[in-house]
């Protein structure tokens, strides 16, 4: 009955699905500001045209892309019988309003027309055209407007449907408008017989209703991806430190370093690099910058030494550049906001020398005047790395990480409360209490604030990982609820060299994630990404099928459901049967059981042992080639840089055998021809990386303990088959048949870090295979050769794996291969090992076959 429901309850999942798709999809398509190779055209009749006997329609919606450079070319080509082409186009070079044309031959028709500008680029615009064969007619529909036109069609025409550029025959084109289109439909005699919705998120096919009937897409633009996967639009490099603020109603995102503004505008995606006219700019530890647009100038906020200099976006030059940095106290990752109330900029919180802040620190632009306002309440407790996003009387404070008493060492804890603050009292109010998530996150600097619809966008991330991510999130301003929007953003974080924003072009409708990240090499690395609004979750590649692909699982899931409720009763109605069979006798079944001979219990054990697999989850492999597996058996050696990879087994290695190793050592084996303060940032970069790439196993993290750098590995989570070697040879005792056979598992891998050169590495080297041979003699002097010379052979090959000329692994072999009776092949191993010995040596082998026989 369980299999009953579960069954129904898939096929109203699906169901449910198909019935309620994503608003936001449709195909966009790439216009002039790509080459013509790269711009996007539609087939719908890719394998054959789409032949109609009687009168016909097609429909479809369409929208243009806000800001680009040109809008000209074929929204629609149909061409009959590779013959005659019927078009519409769009003609933004005509002296008229009626900017839609359509074009039959090689003339235009009557039929012209507009749609105003703000539907044409906000909205959805249905247009229809509607082919009449007997009375020779083409009668065209865009919103309340209709237009007729004469058209002759052959009676039995085959029609290519081609959107947007294409290469078919003489009517080739790469002149297109940048379009989205959507919603495609061909009915004839007034029922349809075709639809592509276009609702894809990936791929080159449009997905059709009927069978074999998907089209082709050249250079695709799918809408819904752009409303879920975020795009990188640059990524640069500045010298020195910097900040980042956004001119938010022309989407112009402003880099400031210290010799340079850098300008990048979302709509055209171009960047633009303005010198500075004055001196450098000095950029401290906790500067933040800030554009307000009724002053258009750019505000540096010296947070710590209560100053402010601005730069004039037309002079190119800031009224300050002598600013001095003051005993610091700090006030990293603080959040900002502009209040229009009383005209100003208002600084919370922060963290600086091991203490979190809950100050309210305010500076106004027309006096210049910096001060700092008393708190009303507790509400707002010390915190950073929350979210801030202005709202009319004040700004919404949402989360962050701190503790009650702002001291780093008592208590800290994330936050997931969203506070109000009203710039005009002073006070804070408390909104609610978000339920603690699974796992803790924190909050980019900014969130956008849609007070309309009662709800907020935030990025979040998890700050104990450096290899991170930044995750969308969308939540409401009056309950604790909130939903994951859109992809992840990947983020290399440290606390003080890495800083993430998030901005809303308005003039696009896009959010604009930007992230720096300060490199060792004094560089900031700066990337940009946006993403369409409304953002979307995440969609099942089930939401993607067709209208028909949605009937069809609604019938599958219901002849499953009958078939469940039959299988339900069939198997209920044998109570009633078997209760008239005599039962089995029991000697009966227990004679069929034993009927199965089981085999040795030494062949069971052997077996067992031979085909035991090394887990592929939370795994440190390091014989053969290095291999580190997650818990979800996802191999993660690609995220080791060669440095990273090293510095990793340095560490590993001597924690493993040894208390650990001091920084001192990691700069004489790593950085010994940097200087100390180079080694120091180098190692602390590196660490942090390195930090980021082990939290991904969970039971292993790097610690410094007495001086020591050390690998911390919970051995009962995590498999290490170094740790598991060292416990069958470290104590030097005789090992046991199961023993022997658990170090063949390990070291079958290969050598030791096989794949790996280090001159420190060497030493380790040499002391693991002499360990290992040694381990295996000892295990051959304290058996004899006729107790089980197959197994003796299986130990003399693991020990020519580490010395390929060891003699008593040839003797041992040869010896147990004449005990079996295989005298030609102890002949050949005797034969290859003198071989073996000669080329190494230089010199013969002073035994002879009988000799090692006998010896």
């Amino acid at each position: 009955m369980k299999i009953f429901f579960v069954l129904l309850a898939i096929q109203f999942f699906y169901g449910m699905i198909n019935l309620c798709p994503a608003q936001y999809y449709g195909l966009g398509f790439e216009s002039f500001e790509s080459v013509q190779d790269k711009r996007t055209g539609l087939d719908l009749s890719p394998d054959k045209p789409l032949c109609f006997d009687e009168n016909f329609e097609i429909s479809f919606e369409v929208s243009f892309l806000k800001h680009k450079k040109n809008y000209f070319g074929y929204i629609l080509r149909l061409i009959e019988n590779d013959r005659k082409n019927i078009d519409i186009l769009y003609d933004n070079s005509s002296l008229n309003r009626d900017r839609f044309k359509v074009v039959i031959g090689d003339k235009f028709s009557k039929i012209a027309f507009d749609i105003d500008e703000t539907s044409l680029y906000q909205n959805w615009n249905k247009i229809r055209l509607v082919f009449d064969k007997k009375a020779g007619t083409l009668t065209v529909f865009s919103g309340t407007q209709q237009f007729k036109q004469a058209v002759t069609l052959e009676k039995n025409g085959c029609f290519k449907i081609l959107f947007g550029a294409n290469k078919y025959k003489n009517f080739n084109t790469t002149d297109v408008p940048p379009m989205k289109i959507r919603n495609i439909a061909i009915a004839e005699n007034g029922d349809e017989k075709y639809r592509w919705n276009l609702d894809e998120m990936s791929g080159t096919k449009a997905v059709g209703s009927v069978k074999n009937t998907d089209g082709l897409v050249a250079n695709p633009l799918w809408i819904k991806k752009m409303h879920y996967e975020w795009q990188p639009l640059q990524t640069f490099v500045v010298q020195g430190p910097a900040r980042v603020t956004c001119d938010q109603q022309t989407g112009i995102v402003y880099i400031v370093g210290t010799d340079t503004l850098t300008t990048h505008r979302i709509s055209s995606n171009q960047v633009k690099r303005i010198p500075y006219q004055s001196q450098k700019q000095p950029l401290f530890m906790d500067n933040q910058v800030f554009y307000e647009k009724s002053t258009n100038r750019i505000y540096n906020l010296f947070i710590n030494e209560k100053q402010v200099s601005h730069f004039d976006t037309i002079s190119g030059k800031w009224d300050k550049t002598d600013v001095k940095a003051e005993l610091k106290t700090h006030f990293l990752h603080a959040n900002k906001f502009y209040s229009k109330i009383d005209s100003n900029i208002y600084i919370l919180g922060g963290y600086g020398h091991l203490e979190y802040k809950n100050i309210i620190q305010k500076y106004h632009p027309g006096t210049g005047q910096w001060s700092q306002a008393s708190r009303q309440d507790s509400v707002f407790s010390p915190r950073y790395l929350a979210a801030a996003g202005e709202a009319t009387g004040g700004a919404f404070i949402m989360g962050g990480y701190g503790s009650v008493t702002g001291r780093q060492i008592l208590n800290p804890r994330n936050w997931y409360d969203l506070i109000f603050f009203n710039s005009k009292t002073g006070s804070f109010k408390k909104i609610y209490d978000l339920k603690v998530p699974e796992e803790d996150f924190v909050f980019a600097n900014s969130m956008i604030v849609r007070e309309k619809e009662g709800a907020y966008y935030a990025l979040i991330f998890p700050k104990d990982k450096f290899n991170s991510a930044l995750q969308l999130i969308t939540g409401s301003l009056s309950k604790p609820e909130y939903k994951v929007v859109g992809s992840k953003i990947p983020f290399e974080f440290i606390d003080t060299e890495s800083f993430a924003d998030l901005f809303f072009d308005e003039s696009t409708g896009r959010f604009v994630a930007v992230t720096l990240f300060r490199t060792d090499k004094n560089q900031t690395k700066v990337s940009i990404y946006s993403l369409f609004s409304p953002p979307l979750a995440m969609v099942p590649a089930i939401a993607q099928a067709s209208a028909k692909s949605g009937n069809v699982l609604w019938f599958i899931g219901a002849v499953m459901a009958v078939v469940a409720g039959f299988y339900f009763y069939k198997r209920r109605k044998p109570n009633f049967v078997t209760s008239q069979v005599a039962p089995v006798p029991a000697e009966k079944i227990m004679a069929k059981e034993v009927t199965f001979q089981p085999a040795l219990i030494t062949d069971i054990i052997e077996k067992s042992i031979e085909t035991r697999l090394v887990p592929l989850h939370s795994s440190i492999m390091l014989f053969g080639n290095l291999q580190l597996f997650d818990d979800q058996g996802t191999e993660i050696t690609r995220l080791f840089t060669p440095l990273l990879k090293e510095l990793f087994l340095v560490i590993l290695l001597h924690s493993v055998r040894r208390e650990g190793i001091s920084s001192e050592k990691l700069k004489e084996l790593l950085w010994f021809d940097k200087s100390s303060e180079s080694a120091r940032n180098n190692r602390a970069v590196n660490i942090a990386k390195l930090k980021g790439i082990l939290d991904k196993l969970k039971w292993c993290h790097i610690s410094k303990e007495s001086g020591y750098w050390r690998v911390n590995i919970d051995y009962e989570h995590i498999h290490v088959d170094y740790a598991e070697y060292l416990k069958l040879v470290s104590d030097k005792r005789v090992l046991s048949k199961q023993d022997i056979v658990d170090l063949s598992q390990i070291s079958k891998r290969g050598t030791f870090l096989a794949d790996l050169e280090y001159e420190w590495l060497d030493s380790f080297k040499s002391e693991i295979s002499n360990e290992i041979v040694d381990a295996y003699l000892r295990y051959a002097a304290s058996v004899k050769i006729t107790d089980d010379p197959e197994f003796m052979i299986k130990v003399a090959n693991y020990i020519f794996y580490f010395d390929p000329v060891n003699e008593e692994a040839m003797t041992i072999k040869c010896k147990a291969l004449a005990l079996l009776g295989k005298h030609s092949l102890a002949k050949t191993t005797f034969e290859n090992f003198a071989r073996e010995y000669m080329r190494i040596y230089g010199e013969e082998f002073q035994k002879d076959m009988p000799e090692v026989l006998h010896s």
